[in-house]
Order: C-alpha cells, then sequence, then structure tokens
C-alpha cells in the first residue's frame, strides 16, 4: 500500500457547529438549523450520500420542533438523524443549537470547517476564523433545496 493509498481513503470525520437561536418556535428553529446545516455543508464540500448521522441538541428552551426536520427539508432522507437536549450546566449558553455531523471524507482532520454563528462563537473562539456570510445569498440557495413536502 502506497502513501497515496493511505490519503485517498476516507475515513468518517465529526464536523461541529452551533448557533444561537432567536425564539423558541418552529418557524425559528428551522431557520436558525438550515442556516447552521447549510454553511457546514458548503464550507466542507459535504455531499449527502457520504453522511453517516447527525446528531441535533438545544438547550431545553428550544422545545417548539425537532431541528432534525430541517435536515429533512434539505433532502437527508437517508441519514440518520437524532435530537437531543444539552445538559443542564449552571452559566451554560442559552437558546442554543448544535450539530455534529458524521461524515465519511477523504479530507484530514485540520481541514475540517466547524461552524459557530450568531453568538455561539463563545463556545469555540479558537473556531472564529470563518469567511463573511452572505446571509441573503445563503437564504437564496437554502430556499432552492428546501422540500416543501416536508413540514414540522
Amino acid at each position: 500500500m502506497t502513501h497515496n493509498d493511505l490519503t485517498s481513503t476516507k475515513v468518517c470525520r465529526g464536523i461541529r457547529g452551533a448557533t444561537i437561536i432567536e425564539e423558541n418556535t418552529s418557524e425559528a428553529i428551522l431557520k436558525g438549523t438550515r442556516e447552521l446545516l447549510a454553511l457546514m455543508i458548503r464550507l466542507n464540500g459535504i455531499a449527502q450520500e457520504d453522511v453517516a448521522s447527525a446528531i441535533f441538541s438545544t438547550t431545553s428552551d428550544l422545545d417548539a420542533t425537532f431541528p432534525a426536520v430541517a435536515a429533512r427539508q434539505l433532502n437527508w432522507f437517508d441519514v440518520a438523524l437524532m435530537c437531543f437536549h444539552e445538559l443542564e450546566t449552571p452559566g451554560a449558553m442559552r437558546m442554543c443549537l448544535r450539530i455534529l455531523i458524521h461524515w465519511n471524507t477523504e479530507k484530514s482532520a485540520n481541514e475540517i470547517k466547524h461552524v459557530y454563528i450568531k453568538g455561539a462563537e463563545k463556545l469555540r473562539p479558537e473556531r472564529g476564523d470563518l469567511p463573511p456570510v452572505d446571509w441573503d445569498e445563503l437564504e437564496d440557495w437554502i430556499q432552492k433545496q428546501v422540500n416543501r413536502d416536508v413540514t414540522p
């Protein structure tokens, strides 16, 4: 086996992301989840068929809907998805949604772009080196992807 054979092998990597949701409504949770997921997909070049699973967690003050619905809205029908609440810890950030994607990729761990936005950068300040986000362009991309048959 050559060095090139080793570097082209897909391995499962974790990609983390977090965002703050503005209010505990189904609409706000799904919009925030779609934004975060879309950024994670686009910044890392994720193809849905390479995703093994995704875990969505929220702080207990976000319970209006399942955030995984947003992934289904982006046509992730063949990906195993689960939702959980984070531990209640004194002083922890509130209204926070987190995503952990298990992704089969040839990228090395240091090539993965973890995404912390909208105030969640405080969780991982060393991950705050994202390029500027054009939120209108991102929303246009999301709307082109959304499967309108998937409802909360």
